[in-house]
């Protein structure tokens, strides 16, 4: 991939399920106030911000996905990629998104399992 635009349709089908994004969302919030934290509060919270990202991205791909994140070949087209997942996510459009690259089977919310 030699570019950004190259890169989303991948990104959209490594989130295809609805869980895994809301995950996503979670820890973009939540990254994004420890940084606001870490401007206002106290600088600590800087620290908190990669953690709650990651940790919420990672166990979406792991638990739900049950693929490898982007983010390890992938960087800093990855962290792009969750800032317009993120704010296609507060627009409505992101599920447009996900039928457009990665179809209507994988929006589906996941299900646990029965036995």
């Amino acid at each position: 991939m030699k570019s950004f635009s190259e890169f989303w349709p991948f990104y959209v089908r490594q989130h295809a399920h609805k869980g895994n994004r809301n995950l996503h969302f979670v820890g973009t919030t939540l990254s994004l106030l420890s940084i606001v934290a870490g401007i206002e509060v106290n600088a600590w919270f800087f620290v908190a911000a990669p953690i709650c990202g990651y940790f919420f991205a990672w166990l979406g791909h792991l638990g739900i996905e049950k693929n490898r994140p982007a983010t390890w070949q992938h960087p800093v087209w990855s962290l792009l990629g969750d800032f317009r997942m993120f704010g296609l996510i507060i627009a409505g459009r992101m599920d447009q998104e996900v039928e457009k690259f990665a179809g209507s089977e994988k929006n589906k919310e996941v299900s646990a399992p029965t036995a």
